[in-house]
């Protein structure tokens, strides 16, 4: 039986890398391979992470063999991780990459497993050049980037920045496969009562964490545009996720908007279970971001047939294609008030017809089929 070990976030880690990684370690085990996963006991040192907590309160998942061992700034750790995993001798690492500062520890236990002259690693690429630049990225990431045999992208940014540090390895463009494990799609109204919220309106969901790069500022700037326009709008705006950000500028802004009765805030965590009943309450999904590569908003969306509203930047226009099953709008406020008061002229099931025909397109076989080919 061929092994792999899937190196990066997982429980008790949260967020949405740790959901992917346990994921692509399912399709894994399904195609027939013994699978691991080895995840950080210190992924960021407090200071250095934005939330509440890394971590989440969930029970384990019974299925899968996480080991919890990768502390990322302890040096001596990475030569003992890498030591092990050189003498466990997997058929394959798959590593992910999306922070620099990842950089020394992934690459030091890396070079160690190369010693063996058995194991191919292939890195998962969620960012080659993060959205937050800081000094030293671009030496961290040529570290880490020496061991790698091969690379998987998910968006034709990460692809030209990749080539910004190595133009020879092979590297294969894949779409970010759907989220299927937050279960099925549900009914409008129980979704909202699940969550409760009240009333008819129309929703548009604002869902992750909350950065900068995310642009939930430009956002609030459109629906001042569109409450200028038009007082009686006869839409909210969810937004659900965690401040990764200070919270005040944008409490500030809000109050001197006056959009107060156009939002409703969800800015705690959003656990798993609750992932479902955020989207199948909302009539549409938007990403007003100033910069991207691709995102983990877009998958979810596609699985539970949300149309979707996203700006023109990254990788997010080729996933949403324009009049088909959402809207792209350029990253400005004006532009974005244009785009939410188009979509709310459409026939949705128009955008809901064709996302079920294009969510056909990304698997998580496809995923794996392409890790083992490249």
């Amino acid at each position: 039986m061929a092994s792999v070990v899937i190196i990066g976030p997982a429980h008790p880690l949260r967020g949405g890398l740790a959901t992917f990684n346990e994921r692509l370690a399912r399709q894994f085990i399904q195609q027939g391979f013994d699978t691991k996963i080895y995840t950080f006991s210190l992924q960021y040192p407090g200071f250095f992470f934005p939330g509440t907590t890394q971590y989440s309160d969930a029970s384990a998942p019974a299925d899968l063999d996480i080991k919890v061992c990768i502390n990322s700034i302890l040096p001596t750790n990475w030569l003992k991780i890498g030591s092990e995993l050189k003498k466990l001798n997997p058929d394959f690492i798959v590593v992910r990459y999306w922070l620099p500062i990842m950089g020394p520890c992934l690459g030091t236990i890396l070079r160690i497993v190369k010693k063996n002259k058995h194991t191919k690693i292939v890195c998962i690429a969620d960012n080659i050049i993060p959205h937050e630049k800081r000094k030293g990225d671009n030496l961290f990431t040529q570290y880490f980037i020496k061991p790698v045999d091969a690379f998987i992208v998910m968006s034709e940014k990460v692809m030209t920045d990749l080539k910004q540090f190595d133009k020879t390895k092979p590297v294969k463009l894949i779409q970010h496969p759907l989220y299927d494990n937050f279960g099925k799609k549900i009914d409008k109204k129980l979704a909202r009562k699940n969550i409760g919220i009240e009333g008819g309106e129309k929703i548009i969901l604002f869902f992750g964490f909350i950065r900068k790069y995310k642009g939930l500022d430009i956002l609030l700037d459109a629906l001042a545009l569109i409450k200028k326009e038009n007082s009686s709008a006869s839409f909210k705006v969810l937004i659900a996720g965690e401040f990764y950000e200070d919270r005040k500028p944008f409490e500030a802004q809000i109050a001197k908007l006056g959009l107060e009765n156009m939002l409703i805030l969800r800015t705690d965590f959003i656990p798993d279970n609750e992932v479902r009943n955020y989207f199948c309450a909302a009539d549409v999904v938007i990403q007003p971001y100033r910069n991207a590569t691709q995102s983990g908003v877009t998958p979810l969306a596609y699985h539970f047939e949300i149309p979707m509203i996203v700006t023109n930047v990254g990788g997010l226009p080729s996933l949403v294609p324009d009049g088909k099953v959402g809207l792209v709008a350029e990253p400005n406020a004006a532009a974005i008030a244009q785009k939410i008061n188009e979509y709310f002229t459409k026939d949705e099931y128009f955008f809901i017809e064709n996302i079920i025909e294009e969510k056909k397109k990304f698997s998580w076989k496809k995923m794996v089929d392409a890790i083992i080919e490249i």
